[in-house]
């Protein structure tokens, strides 16, 4: 039977990861309910819509990846009793996400023209750039959303965001069926409505969590909404040298995945419609180690700003304990049930060569699915650690230089089509998950603290935690 901290820090990852999953499938449905909804436009609308949401969620992750540096600042922060530099951490947060967001929403202005440098197709660049240029209104709102949500998560807080993202998700259907479909007298935009729509969403979402910080005293009496006028370089500077290479880490592996779909779309179209059903059902339950990754985060880096090694290590371990049995049962259920998951996406009478294909890339992905979980929380347990720059390395290495060289191999050289590709990305993702774990075990190692306390630490003779520094 477990003993008590350690059924404790169960309890209290869980509490804390519910929540952020659940905003996270919220935040997914927003997407599903696009395309849905823009389907209905027709087959020209719906590419268009792809084209133009992935590149502004591509562009969206990366600077998301940036601010999510105020994450393990604020959670350090508290963890260290210092309230007032958890509240500058999320001011800078807000500074970053102008920074980021002004440039890039004037970028985006130009993107019917920069689609067309590309090669894309007149009609579809057109929409896409309708789109983008409403969508881009959303851009900074969106990056505040992330650095409020930082500072909520980080002390502790993820009902709000999970309330904000529900009310964003009814907001989106609404306003999707008024923009695009034309209601109550104003014009039909078609897919520039879904654009209006998407940004409109990101405003009320970010302006929940800032009405928040105002009419809860608790949250009030942090200040974070004060001393706003100003930019603080050096917060700024050290929340930009931690996020980048979290952001860095993030596009890397959007671009892996982004990179496989267009090498699988070689392959033919039922090679495709097969690969796109087996990555949504992963990318769903991916939710779930991913919010507990992020819950890890804020429970390492409290501990780490207490100064309690010994439990930010038990909550490392925790998280990706919780991380990988949940996966475990997930591709279980793919390895033993794939027929159920293509009869969502496809029907009761698929097409038999996809289903069987798809049947396959399933079997796969249960594989697949355990290595991802482990990654993705231990990655959110060296985050605790401010510990990115490695990771990014880790990264690159795995999923471009393992994964996608030996998905390539085996995909092109060998024959094995689509097949091949899937079982490189498992190498990639099994490759970072032990390498990241074995990060982490090195980190909070007892030795690198017992080797501070021997050497005096830091000026002054005060021990500094080794695990709390950036390598």
């Amino acid at each position: 039977m477990p003993d008590r901290p350690l059924r404790r820090e169960i309890a209290q990852t869980l509490g804390l990861a519910v929540p952020i999953v659940g905003a996270q499938l919220a935040q997914m449905s927003m997407s599903f309910v696009d395309v849905v909804m823009v389907g209905r436009l027709g087959t020209s609308a719906l590419a268009a819509a792809v084209l133009g949401s992935t590149t502004f969620f591509t562009l969206s992750l990366v600077c998301i990846g940036i601010i999510m540096a105020v994450n393990p600042t604020v959670s350090q922060a508290m963890g260290a009793g210092d309230r007032d530099e958890a509240a500058r951490a999320a001011r800078q947060g807000l500074w970053l996400a102008l920074l980021l967001g002004v440039p890039l929403t004037i970028a985006l202005g130009w993107a019917e023209e920069g689609l067309l440098l590309v090669g894309q197709a007149p009609e579809t660049a057109a929409l896409a750039g309708d789109y983008l240029g409403a969508i881009r209104w959303g851009f900074v709102f969106n990056l505040a959303f992330a650095a409020f949500r930082g500072f909520y998560e980080g002390i502790g807080r993820a009902r709000p965001v999970l309330l904000a993202t529900v009310v964003g998700v009814g907001v989106n259907i609404a306003a999707n069926d008024v923009l695009m479909y034309g209601r109550w007298g104003l014009p039909a935009l078609g897919l520039e409505g879904t654009g209006w729509s998407s940004a409109l969403v990101m405003v009320t979402m970010t302006a929940s969590l800032a009405i928040g910080l105002r009419v809860s005293p608790h949250l009030r009496s942090f200040g974070v909404l004060t001393g706003l006028r100003r930019p603080d370089p050096s917060m700024l500077l050290a929340l930009v040298r931690l996020g980048v290479p979290i952001g860095a880490t993030l596009g890397l592996e959007a671009g892996l995945f982004s990179v496989g779909t267009l090498l699988v779309g070689l392959f033919g179209e039922t090679a495709l419609a097969s690969h796109q059903i087996a990555l949504n059902a992963a990318s769903f339950t991916f939710m779930v180690p991913l919010g507990i990754g992020m819950a890890s985060t804020v429970r390492v880096g409290t501990f780490i700003g207490a100064g309690d090694e010994a439990g930010a290590r038990r909550a490392g371990f925790v998280a990706i304990g919780l991380g990988g049995a949940f996966m475990a049962f997930a591709a279980l259920f793919l390895w033993l049930r794939p027929q159920w998951i293509v009869a969502i996406y496809a029907g009761t009478t698929p097409d038999p060569e996809m289903a069987a294909l798809a049947a396959s890339l399933l079997g796969i992905a249960a594989v697949f699915q355990i290595v991802d979980g482990v990654q993705a929380t231990a990655s959110g347990a060296l985050r605790g650690l401010k510990d990115t720059r490695v990771p990014m390395l880790i990264g690159a290495v795995s999923y471009w230089g393992i994964g996608m060289g030996t998905g390539a191999t085996l995909a092109f050289g060998m024959g094995l089509g689509s097949r091949g590709l899937w079982w490189g990305l498992t190498a990639g993702l099994a490759a970072a998950a032990v390498l990241l774990v074995l990060r982490f075990v090195r980190r909070t190692h007892p030795s690198r603290a017992l080797a501070a306390a021997a050497s005096g630490g830091g000026a002054g003779g005060e021990r500094e935690p080794l695990s709390f520094r950036s390598e």
